[in-house]
């Protein structure tokens, strides 16, 4: 670590980032006694991985594993790889990391890149590396999307980040608010926040153990510049912050949440709709987006801004045009207030309701952990390289749940819980 970033994480308050990593490994993964972990990271997020394997090994961890990325050396590639280097990933990784996730090992990302780093570069170049890293990673995402093992996902605020969210404030000032940001989020800004997040899980609970008592077989959105009918999957189930992974662990996978979500039918998605926040992905910004969907499938799609890059992540494959993931957010959840425009899916799917191309969750089936992919399928679950979250919710929208019969309930009206 540089004396530049002994510096800036100096702006971020010591007391709070550790009780983020507390929370990380007790509510977020809720660590087992003799359990590995598995920990990636950018490089400027060391302070958080210092203090995630103190609490790890506190817990009583058997060993604790970190991988670290790189702007520059992310950077490096696209400005002096070979044209062949795009096509690439480290597939190796990936089978050893499924390996270690099929030994009971836990998974624990922490992100915090800058989200605009390939903004510049080449989007071919960018979509060819990705694909070819999607192919590579299926060994381990196939364990992580299958909830076989607990895992979790939290943040930590770059410098780089946090300048493209205040990108008029100093740098060291930029990172305090943005950590203030994340801390307020991840309900880690207060002196019990494993009690805030109990009771933050009870409300989640509460309002799945509802949808799933309905078993809808469709939602109807309506709002500005949207008419969806999103048709759910045979047997979905809904989930939402605490969940029972395949190894007995109940663990919350992102922190901060404010969803809940369930399985749409790959097959039965018909309407448009438009998009209320930017998509940030892989350094691009997708904006304004609008797309129409007939039988499952989105057959036009357009965009303000990053028209180019979408069209390229709706042919990864044949999964791509379709959903795997619908989950509702109330506008008033706190991510929303903040009035922040994070650039980052972890925190931005939580200020509205959001769909999500590609990959469906197992887990939300009934007795997902028993069916196989050819089951899943057969509900209408989709496959696919890619799971990409964006935002369709405002104050404005509403959503009705429709039963086999054709009635209609209130699910949602001006953006909140009806």
């Amino acid at each position: 670590m540089t004396v530049h970033e002994r510096n800036i994480s100096a702006s971020i308050d010591p007391v709070k980032l550790d009780r983020l990593a507390e929370v990380a490994i007790k509510v977020g993964l809720n660590l087992q006694a003799g359990q590995d972990l598995l920990l990636t990271a950018p490089s400027a997020a060391l302070p958080l991985v210092r203090k995630i394997a103190e609490h790890a090994y506190k817990a009583g961890a058997g060993l604790v594993t970190p991988f670290f990325s790189d702007e520059a050396v992310t950077l490096a590639r696209y400005r002096f790889g070979h044209d062949e280097s795009f096509d690439r990933a480290a597939g190796w990784l990936y089978e050893g990391m499924a390996k270690a996730f099929a030994a009971n090992t836990a998974r624990l990302a922490i992100v915090g890149d800058n989200p605009m780093l390939l903004a510049g570069e080449d989007p071919a170049k960018v979509s060819r590396a990705s694909k070819a890293n999607s192919i590579a990673y299926q060994p381990a995402l196939e364990r992580i999307v299958g909830f076989d093992i607990n895992w979790n996902i939290i943040a930590y605020p770059s410098a780089a980040w946090a300048k493209q969210v205040f990108p008029d404030d100093e740098e060291d000032v930029a990172v305090a608010k943005l950590a203030d940001a994340i801390f307020a989020a991840s309900r880690v800004d207060n002196d019990n926040p494993i009690e805030a997040w109990n009771k933050h899980n009870a409300t989640l609970r509460s309002r799945t153990e509802w949808l799933n008592g309905q078993r809808f077989s469709a939602l109807k959105y309506s709002g500005p510049g949207t008419d969806l009918t999103i048709g759910l999957a045979d047997g979905h189930e809904w989930e939402g912050g605490a969940s029972t992974a395949k190894n007995g662990v109940i663990c919350n996978a992102n922190i901060p949440t404010e969803e809940v979500f369930t399985t749409p039918h790959a097959r039965r998605v018909n309407g448009h709709v438009v998009s209320t926040k930017p998509l940030s992905y892989q350094g691009s910004l997708i904006d304004g987006i609008s797309v129409k969907f007939e039988e499952g499938r989105i057959v036009e799609a357009k965009a303000a801004r990053g028209e180019e890059v979408l069209n390229k992540v709706l042919d990864t494959d044949e999964g791509a045009r379709r959903l795997g993931e619908v989950a509702l957010v109330p506008h008033s959840s706190p991510i929303s207030k903040s009035g922040l425009l994070f650039f980052n899916t972890l925190f931005d799917e939580n200020a509205a309701c959001h769909i999500a191309l590609g990959q469906c969750y197992s887990k939300c089936f009934i007795n997902g952990d028993k069916l196989t992919p050819e089951q899943i399928a057969a509900q209408g679950g989709n496959k696919s390289f890619i799971h990409i979250d964006w935002m369709i919710g405002s104050g404005k929208l509403d959503i009705d749940g429709v039963h086999a019969d054709g009635r209609s309930v209130p699910v949602f009206r001006k953006g909140e819980w009806a």
